[in-house]
């Protein structure tokens, strides 16, 4: 998810079918094809559109219910364990509404990744969103704010909103969260999410998030796209399955409570590729008829491998859902499958972008 790494994934990838086809006949090189056509990309605005209106709404709501927490908190002077024992359910009440906001809201995000991390003008926003790191961690991939708590904290470039969020709401980041030990179940053990967040940093971060919805939604009305963004967008976000199946593989979802991984915890990264694959999906049906144009065959090719793919990824999640948890070592394997397959795929997109003489922005 990290545009950096993309873009250099995508020179490579690009280089391997660069060389793929010099090295082939002259009579197999595509012939870039001179056409006049008008592509009607209507179809992709509206369907981001629907996404981020969606999007405003669902993160609103989880602002909602995380100024609540802050102002049950605040009641309280920020005293955690004084709040636990004098209003153990409200606490929980309100966690779980917010928790069930960013259930809600993260998938939404998820299904126009595709088109927002994989067009130039709007992928800063996938960075402040969703994929970019820590200041700290990975500065040539640090989302582009600083969080300012209420309290007056500044947490400089402190990863994207989603994951800031999550491990807040979750606890997968001690320093989001209080040290007030917290048994929801009253099983007597502290499991995963029995904790309560620092109110401090929730609050900042859900009305960031909640202003960047709205400044994305703003953003997707006023792109027009065109058909370099489309071949772009599949051609950076479609071969990026081994990011991914990382991402899976250290996650609890696979490792369990031995995972050091703050983000994706909560929602396994197997539903968010499938999520990512349908936006994707969209953007190819919009400009399948001018891959048709160059070759039908390969058209209805480039489908069927878009689609074969996601079932591969479905596959896999219904085992998980059923109760398989998978080792490391086999992510590996079905991530480099994965993968395989979306580089066979974005080799016939390239190849077809050029044979239209369309560029892909690097």
């Amino acid at each position: 998810m990290i545009r950096l790494l993309r873009l250099n994934l995508v020179v490579g990838l690009l280089t391997l079918f660069s060389f793929s086809v010099g090295a082939c006949s002259q009579a197999s090189t595509p012939t870039p094809t001179v056409v006049t056509m008008t592509t009607d990309l209507t179809g992709i605005k509206t369907y981001l559109l629907e996404q981020t209106n969606v999007l405003v709404i669902t993160t609103a709501q989880l602002q909602t219910a995380a100024n609540r927490y802050y102002d049950l908190a605040q009641t309280f002077g920020f005293d955690y364990a004084t709040l636990w024992q004098q209003q153990t359910q409200a606490a929980m009440n309100v966690i779980t509404t917010a928790r069930e906001a960013w259930i809600t809201a993260s998938p939404i995000y998820e299904k126009m990744e595709g088109i927002v991390a994989g067009t130039p003008v709007l992928a800063q926003f996938d960075v402040d969103l969703d994929a970019g790191t820590a200041g700290d961690e990975d500065p040539a991939n640090a989302v582009s704010f600083d969080l300012i708590l209420p309290d007056g904290r500044v947490l400089s470039k402190p990863g994207n909103l989603f994951g800031v969020t999550e491990s807040t709401l979750w606890g997968t980041e001690p320093a989001f969260t209080t040290a007030v030990p917290t048994d929801w179940n009253g099983n007597g053990v502290i499991e995963f999410g029995e904790i309560l967040p620092d109110a401090q940093v929730l609050k900042a971060s859900t009305d960031q998030l909640a202003v960047m919805a709205s400044e994305l939604n703003a953003a997707a009305q006023s792109w027009v796209p065109t058909e370099r963004d489309a071949f772009t967008a599949l051609v950076v976000m479609v071969p990026t399955m081994s990011e991914y199946f990382a991402s899976w593989r250290d996650s609890r979802f696979v490792l369990g409570e031995a995972t050091t991984q703050r983000d994706f915890n909560v929602i396994s990264r197997l539903a968010d590729i499938q999520d990512i694959l349908s936006g994707l999906e969209i953007v190819y049906t919009q400009i399948r008829p001018r891959v048709a144009m160059v070759d039908p065959v390969q058209a209805e090719q480039i489908a069927i491998g878009l689609r074969d793919l996601k079932a591969f990824v479905a596959d896999i999640y219904t085992q998980e859902r059923n109760g398989r948890r998978f080792t490391p070592e086999e992510a590996d394997i079905l991530g480099a499958e994965a993968q395989n397959r979306a580089t066979a795929i974005t080799g016939q997109i390239s190849q077809v972008a050029g044979a239209l003489g369309i560029p892909i922005t690097e």
